[in-house]
């Protein structure tokens, strides 16, 4: 999870949403692919960090599975996200902070939890939550800060 904290890091310094996604494979630990967001870099709003990972997860092994594979998120996969991780049929996800607002594992539409489903993966939530969480609140207050109307009198 550090490394996805690390590439979410990343994200934050060039000013995306503090987003970062690492793919291990299961059996030997090792790192296939590490990604952030870019959607600001690329004005694509599809390019969330677990989309760049699995395409290029998918690229690297010729294949349209990750079957073996775990995925560390800094948070919580949206739906569009989720959907795609259970599409690429990944063995884990293990996610950092929760999403109240857009998160769609253990909230929003809760994807994994619907009975029509067609693959649903482990899921491990709260992972190093602290440190994911307050880098996506430093990340939002600084852009709160930087869009204030400035008053002239």
């Amino acid at each position: 999870m550090l490394q996805a904290i690390e590439q979410a890091s990343q994200a934050f310094n060039l000013g995306e949403v503090p987003v970062g996604v690492v793919i291990v494979n299961r059996a030997t630990r090792t790192v296939l692919t590490r990604a952030y967001n870019k959607v600001e870099t690329t004005l694509n709003p599809t390019f969330h960090a677990e989309i760049i990972a699995i395409n290029k997860a998918c690229s690297l092994l010729s294949c349209k599975y990750l079957h073996g594979y775990d995925i560390y998120v800094s948070l919580e996969p949206c739906a569009m996200c989720a959907a795609a991780l259970s599409h690429v049929r990944i063995d884990r996800i293990f996610f950092g902070a929760y999403d109240e607002k857009f998160g769609a594992i253990e909230n929003g539409v809760r994807l994994f939890y619907n009975t029509t489903v067609y693959y649903k993966p482990e899921i491990y939530g709260g992972i190093m939550e602290l440190q994911s969480k307050e880098l996506l609140q430093k990340f939002f207050s600084n852009l709160r800060v930087k869009n204030e109307p400035k008053y002239i009198m």
